[in-house]
């Protein structure tokens, strides 16, 4: 049975990837809807063929997902100001670009395991600032219900992800808790941490499916 922490990724996955040819302006809302329509569309139209290369399907998803999350930022509040501040540019750009592979590397799977058993979008929140929510529910094979919750913010005009919670899991949370626990175990190495931090995401995913609350 596909866990919730990767129920919920399935869908952080399914509403992301065509937010880079969002018309401008337009809403987060109307952005994560649109999006979920478009993408689930995709996903019908090519399963078989990223069933058979799934590094393909890794590719495009880095290709398509990767201009619409807030890479920079995520890749700081994980290594927070303590490791961040010390980091070149080169150390960053890596952390960030492993981030995005190790996402879509360990998750990836699970979206081509979604047969379609519904996803809806809550309502629209107040997004007059430059930071708001966007609250979606994905209905499991057994009929559970479990509830994901995205933020994003407006950089240079456009939403970008920034953070999700599924099913009460604060995935950047979870994320900043392992790095800081893989510095210590690597004794302060910063490229050491970052180079494996595909394996560190193994570790979260598996803390998280420990933490995972009772789905409704």
């Amino acid at each position: 049975m596909i866990s919730t922490l990767r129920r919920g990724l399935l869908v952080l996955l399914a509403t992301l990837p065509l937010l880079a040819n969002a018309a401008p302006g337009q809403s987060a809302h109307d952005l994560v809807q649109d999006t979920t329509n478009r993408m689930l569309a995709d996903l019908a139209a090519n399963k078989e063929k990223y069933k058979q290369d799934p590094q393909d399907f890794y590719t495009a998803l880095n290709t398509i997902v990767g201009p619409v999350v807030d890479a920079e930022g995520i890749s700081k509040s994980i290594m927070t100001v303590k490791y961040s501040r010390k980091a070149t540019p080169a150390q960053m750009q890596t952390f960030q670009e492993n981030f995005k592979r190790g996402l879509f590397q360990f998750y990836g799977n699970a979206l081509l395991e979604y047969n379609n058993q519904g996803i809806t979008v809550d309502a629209p929140k107040d997004e007059s600032g430059d930071r708001t929510s966007v609250g979606m529910t994905v209905k499991g094979n057994n009929g559970a219900i479990y509830p994901v919750q995205y933020t994003l913010e407006k950089i240079n005009g456009e939403w970008k992800l920034r953070n999700v919670i599924i099913n009460g899991i604060n995935i950047g949370k979870l994320f900043r808790d392992q790095f800081a626990d893989a510095m210590q175990r690597n004794g302060n190495d910063l490229d050491k941490t970052i180079n494996g931090w595909a394996g560190e995401v193994a570790k979260a995913k598996q803390t998280a499916e420990k933490q995972e609350k009772p789905a409704q």
